[in-house]
């Protein structure tokens, strides 16, 4: 079924018979993707809730969340453990600060920084 009056909850009725309601399909809350070299990143160590094991998150990652999917897969890959990318933040299983660090400035993100 099609539920396309839930789409329109909030819109006041028009009496126009020439009347169209259109949607706006596209994100538009969806920064741009930022050039590397200018993405701050942050490399830190956490193990808030995770049972005291430790995982390495990177955020501070400005762009849609396809291009962020895309970064937490490659340095997954690159770093040859699992992870997850949740809530703007890449989690990186384990302590690898320094070797996700290396790999985001070889990848052209030079202002990335090792937190803590």
């Amino acid at each position: 079924m099609d539920n396309d009056w839930k789409k329109r909850l909030g819109v006041v009725y028009s009496t126009n018979p020439d009347f169209a309601y259109a949607t706006s399909e596209g994100k538009a809350d969806e920064a741009e993707t930022m050039h590397p070299s200018k993405q701050k990143l942050i490399v830190r160590l956490d193990r808030h809730g995770r049972a005291g094991k430790m995982v390495t998150l990177v955020s501070g990652f400005i762009g849609p969340e396809a291009d962020l999917n895309g970064l937490g897969r490659t340095l997954k890959i690159k770093c040859g453990v699992g992870g997850a990318v949740k809530e703007g933040e890449i989690a990186v299983q384990g302590d690898l600060r320094d070797k996700v660090v290396k790999l985001l400035w070889d990848m052209g993100y030079i202002r990335a920084k090792r937190g803590n």
